[in-house]
């Protein structure tokens, strides 16, 4: 793959954020205030949403590809098929603004489980499909998938810290 193919491979991922970081932002300028907490919730409860979405697809491919690299996948398959759901429940609930501590803690574990698979698959070498937007679009597995999973962990760290 050449330089010019790979970048343009990360294209759908952007494409995502940015689509999540609108809606949120549409959002929450309809509400007249800026306010970090709920600005986060939608950028994560969008892009959550999204992601399932995209699995939602190909449930089995996406299971099958997700296996490669998540470590809570390789270990226990139903996992690899409750992901997609867990993305939707966590998008719901962080829309809803509805047990948010509850949804920020699971984003936290999700996250670290997710980006510890990425991390070991990458320093291993391996040269694997990101199955993150299912296996309709090819974005390939990187640190543009760690920083993502870090990101998300990171910013639900955040809200655990702002809600105690």
């Amino acid at each position: 793959m050449d330089h010019t193919e790979e970048k343009s491979s990360y294209r759908p991922l952007l494409a995502v954020i940015g689509i999540a970081l609108l809606a949120a932002a549409s959002i929450q300028a309809g509400t007249g205030a800026f306010e970090a907490m709920s600005f986060m919730n939608r950028i994560m409860g969008m892009f959550f949403l999204l992601l399932a979405m995209f699995k939602f697809f190909d449930l089995r491919g996406f299971a099958q590809g997700f296996r490669m690299y998540d470590i809570a996948a390789k270990k226990f398959q139903p996992y690899a098929y409750a992901y997609p759901f867990i993305e939707l429940v966590l998008g719901a609930l962080y829309l809803s603004g509805q047990f948010l501590y509850f949804a920020a803690i699971a984003t936290v574990l999700v996250m670290a489980i997710s980006a510890a698979g990425v991390f070991i698959s990458m320093k291993r070498g391996y040269k694997f499909k990101c199955a993150c937007l299912g296996t309709v679009l090819n974005v390939p597995l990187s640190t543009v998938s760690l920083t993502e999973n870090i990101g998300m962990g990171l910013m639900a760290v955040y809200m655990l810290v702002q809600m105690t």
